[in-house]
């Protein structure tokens, strides 16, 4: 518990908040006991048997009704305290195709297998871990705490979010039918971008619409030698490549940020071959959804007008597909501009940032576009360790971030620091009267 000893010095800690703190302290041992078996353990996407085994019987062990199998892999754990609102807190549980670097004596040194039934390396990298065990932290406090609020907890262990298949699958399982409606809906993520056990919340988009396109090109092979002879998709690819690098940097308005990423072109077999295909994978990343529609309207039109004018015939026109999109994630903006004060009251103004939009993505926001009447918040919790941090000055470029290989937070500070929190945002949300 050395972090949280250190935290009464580095964030001074309320008064009223102080029997909340020495109670999630006492929880600490047994929590980051399961941290470091979740992390020695992690499963890919929609792979999740051994986690949702491992925490399901400790919610019904606290009084929770539990629901297993939701969404394939999925856990719903309701506890009914009353008259109220309805609540769902949310945690993902999936890992990442990365081999572990970081050197922790817990390390992964699991293997799973790809879709497509690749064997491979299989590593927390994106700290879903920590929200894990934060969400049992979390139960266990509000079990404990029954007296202090009232309404419906809705407890949601999602599989699947790293390849945003999760939230959808849960829903149209019936998760919003089967279970109680909620009011309100609150995650956290763990973040490389703040240190570690500062809360981070971001006004309204605080994660980006995510849109995979595929685009295969034909054409019509032959000899390197005779290229008069052939319509080159190479060619073709690389044109489509340089133009689309136009739709940002002339169509879209500079205050709508906006990505359009060609990470991979894939043609030909030999030096002096020319192919009869070439295939292209995209990330295209905005904010608004109009934002994100227009991007993808003009690569469908880029593409058919370069074909075009290399003189690809219609029935050999390239084609673009979007196998995999995941809306941008919002901050309504009352629960977002509640919950900052809460959190700065409960912790103190100075732990308590207004976090920047990224252009990463996340599934979470499918619930809140499920229903937009209703309030939605996910907010960060700091988990770079705070000498690494000072050590690099806050310069992001100089740690590492989530994903890679060598993210190790400091565990401790995020679990404790976002079961607090999630804690008080509960009491605050469902408090009595």
């Amino acid at each position: 518990m050395l972090w949280l000893a250190a935290a009464m010095t580095a964030f001074p800690v309320p008064a009223g908040a102080a029997a909340l703190s020495d109670a999630i302290r006492a929880d600490m041992p047994m929590l980051m006991n399961l941290y470091r078996d979740l992390h020695a353990n992690p499963e890919l996407s929609m792979q999740e048997v051994r986690t949702p085994a491992k925490l399901a019987p400790e919610m019904r062990k606290l009084g929770f009704e539990v629901t297993e199998h939701v969404g394939k892999t999925g856990v719903v754990a309701v506890m009914k305290n009353g008259p109220g609102p309805v609540l769902m807190l949310r945690a993902d549980m999936d890992a990442l195709p990365v081999k572990e670097q970081t050197g922790l004596p817990f390390a992964s040194k699991a293997m799973g297998k790809l879709p497509d039934g690749t064997e491979t390396p299989v590593m927390h990298a994106c700290g879903h871990d920590t929200h894990v065990t934060t969400w049992l932290g979390t139960a266990r406090r509000l079990a404990a705490m029954k007296n202090q609020w009232s309404g419906t907890l809705v407890m949601v262990l999602q599989p699947g979010e790293e390849r945003v298949l999760g939230a959808k699958a849960m829903l149209d399982d019936g998760l919003f039918t089967r279970f109680p409606k909620p009011d309100y809906m609150v995650a956290f993520h763990d973040a490389a971008a703040l240190p570690a056990g500062q809360i981070g919340i971001t006004p309204r988009y605080a994660l980006a619409n995510s849109s995979s396109v595929n685009i295969t090109i034909h054409g019509v092979g032959g000899h390197g030698a005779y290229p008069h002879t052939t319509k080159d998709p190479i060619v073709l690819g690389a044109r489509i490549v340089e133009a689309l690098q136009t739709l940002v940097s002339r169509e879209n308005n500079p205050f709508e940020p906006a990505v359009v990423t060609v990470g991979s072109f894939h043609a030909g077999t030999k030096n002096n071959i020319i192919s009869d295909e070439a295939k292209l994978q995209l990330t295209v990343r905005s904010y608004p959804a109009e934002v994100q529609e227009k991007l993808i309207a003009g690569i469908r039109r880029i593409v058919r007008g370069e074909a075009i004018a290399a003189g690809i015939p219609e029935d050999k026109m390239p084609e673009v597909t979007v196998p995999e999109s995941a809306p941008s994630t919002f901050n309504t903006d009352e629960l977002g501009q509640r919950m900052r004060g809460v959190f700065s009251q409960h912790f103190g103004a100075d732990r308590v940032v207004e976090s920047r939009p990224i252009m990463a993505s996340e599934d979470f926001s499918r619930y809140w576009l499920a229903d937009k009447s209703k309030q939605s918040l996910l907010f960060w919790v700091g988990g770079t360790p705070r000498d690494k941090w000072d050590a690099a000055k806050g310069d992001e470029t100089k740690l590492p971030s989530l994903h890679s290989p060598f993210w190790a937070p400091d565990a401790e500070a995020v679990i404790s620091t976002a079961t607090e929190a999630m804690t008080v945002a509960t009491l605050d949300i469902l408090k009595k009267g």
